[in-house]
């Protein structure tokens, strides 16, 4: 019963998007009505309005670090073990994916995926972050560096997390991930994904 709520807990947590509440908050148009339609952080960059990204960006990855975070710290006291944390992050993740709050239109889950790997391990986290920063400043595309650092990110949890259940779970949200990003895919074999920080045309933008 503690682990149905641990990933419910973790489920309504992943669910708050963040894109959406800040481009409210700072009179943008909803992220899901332009550009990729994606209610992440590239997308609202897509403004132009470099802050609202960076608090979305900021909000997604923090709800990830602290749905496992308190997962971690919880767990023991109620008598689980790390198939509990496992759940929890997976569901948090699945929370931004399909948000109960938004019609369960959700975002990529780049960030998102980053904070719950943060939490898991400081060195997995920032070994993915950095793998994606490399990429990005190779090829400059926010979705090719999200790819690649999902491959590596598995790969890094076996060297550094001495859970098999939680180097299992790394593995699942990879897999989403990839699999989240399927249309970018395709546009990457077809040369049609844009680069980081290109504004969106004007006619592509609803009016504010």
């Amino acid at each position: 019963m503690n682990t149905v709520i641990f990933v419910l807990a973790a489920y309504l947590i992943g669910s708050i998007s963040f894109a959406v509440l800040t481009s409210k908050v700072f009179g943008l148009p909803d992220p899901r009505t332009f550009g990729s339609k994606n209610p992440g952080a590239t997308n609202v960059l897509r403004t132009g309005k470099k802050l609202a990204a960076a608090v979305t960006l900021l909000g997604d990855g923090a709800k990830g670090w602290l749905a496992v975070f308190l997962a971690l710290r919880l767990a023991p006291v109620y008598g689980l073990d790390e198939t509990a944390v496992a759940a929890a992050a997976i569901a948090v993740f699945l929370g931004h994916v399909y948000p109960v709050f938004f019609g369960f239109h959700g975002g990529k889950g780049v960030a998102t995926a980053l904070g719950i790997l943060l939490a898991l391990n400081p060195w997995l986290g920032l070994a993915t972050l950095a793998t994606w920063l490399l990429a990005a400043y190779m090829w400059r595309i926010s979705s090719l560096s999200a790819l690649i650092a999902a491959v590596f990110a598995p790969l890094y949890a076996l060297v550094i997390l001495q859970s098999g259940v939680l180097v299992a779970a790394v593995g699942v949200l990879c897999t989403l991930l990839i699999w989240r990003h399927k249309s970018n895919i395709r546009n990457l074999l077809s040369g049609k994904e844009g680069a980081i920080g290109k504004a969106q045309r004007p006619g592509d933008m609803p009016p504010q």
